[in-house]
């Protein structure tokens, strides 16, 4: 149970889509590992994204904050600079400005009552203090989502409106978005950190950033694939997991990078590795094909989905995770989840 400081409850029972606290700060890698991770990704893990409150509340409350934590903007989304407030099921209440300043301030949610989430505005990085007014919602089962800037939410218009939001609402979870924008290429040191993690499910969706920026070839996708996996399955020997493969990006197709790989080749090679560990007798591992999961139509910018392409990947992920594991609903997914400690170190 939080504190009570006079009518102020300490924010931290409230905040969801915590990975790790670097302090009274939501980050998304493990601060004490920071050096073993690539600089563009741990500059992306410090970007609180998925962050968000989810409450009860009778009516209106108050969430008291320090403004432009970072103080940067981020072109994530159009969306993220404002509080969203939205029911359950996703259903918009409110979009509530923010202001970037190095400030304690106190936001009043005009709320009509009942349960609720109120996405921040991940571009100006708010660090939550208290809330007033409103009771914290009771605790879901944790989905953890890797990849990068399409999982990060990259060209949808609201937080709310990633594919890894959109499914984890779809399915009652609690989405842990850690998607890094530039990077994730299956990094040994990520793998051991999500190894640490506790988490009902598992989803990982990488592979569009290896055919450029950090060029691989296939036969280094399979392997950097393969051990990846087994690293995460260190941590997690049976928890339900999800690999996407990466979804088309025009481009990237048929044209070879440095190291002679197409994006269909590098997408058939992470296939291969993930078909073999399943052979190998990994029951609770599944694969989402991602080439066909968009069209080039839905994609806003030649590579990143737009809402349309975000509800399209967030579908196929909701489908996938209940024909293959049957899982989706709280109480089934309770079962699967840990004995631990559900934040992080």
């Amino acid at each position: 149970m939080a504190d009570v400081v006079g009518d102020w409850q300490h924010a931290r029972p409230f905040v969801r889509g915590v990975s790790w606290w670097d302090g009274e700060r939501c980050v998304r890698a493990d601060p004490a590992d920071a050096q073993r991770l690539p600089l563009e990704l741990w500059a992306r893990a410090a970007i609180p994204v998925g962050i968000r409150l989810e409450f009860t509340a009778p009516g209106p409350f108050e969430v008291r904050y320090r403004a432009g934590a970072l103080g940067t903007v981020d072109a994530l989304r159009d969306g993220c600079r404002a509080w969203e407030a939205l029911r359950p099921d996703g259903a918009r209440v409110a979009l509530l400005p923010e202001t970037p300043r190095e400030e304690v301030r106190v936001l009043r949610v005009d709320w009509p009552g009942g349960p609720g989430v109120l996405h921040t505005p991940e571009a100006y990085a708010p660090v939550l203090l208290a809330v007033r007014g409103a009771e914290p919602a009771p605790p879901r089962p944790r989905w953890l989502v890797y990849g990068d800037s399409i999982t990060e939410g990259w060209s949808a218009t609201a937080p709310s409106r990633g594919w890894a939001a959109l499914a984890g609402r779809e399915l009652g979870w609690d989405t842990v978005n850690l998607g890094y924008t530039g990077s994730a290429h299956g990094e040994p040191a990520t793998a051991q950190q999500l190894a640490t993690l506790p988490g009902a499910a598992l989803t990982m969706a990488f592979g569009c950033n290896c055919w450029t920026g950090v060029p691989y070839s296939a036969a280094l996708m399979a392997q950097m694939t393969s051990a990846f996996l087994r690293l995460v399955r260190t941590g997690h020997p049976h928890t339900p997991l999800l690999v996407v493969s990466p979804l088309q990006r025009p481009e990237a197709e048929h044209t070879p990078n440095a190291l002679g790989a197409t994006l269909a080749d590098l997408r058939s090679a992470q296939e291969g590795a993930v078909r073999a560990r399943i052979a190998g007798g990994d029951d609770s591992l599944a694969l989402l094909p991602g080439a066909g999961l968009v069209t080039a139509e839905q994609l806003a910018d030649g590579v990143h989905p737009d809402d349309t392409g975000h509800a399209l990947v967030a579908a196929a992920v909701v489908r996938a995770l209940r024909k293959e594991f049957g899982v989706g609903q709280d109480d089934d997914a309770r079962r699967r989840e840990p004995e631990r400690d559900g934040l992080g170190a």
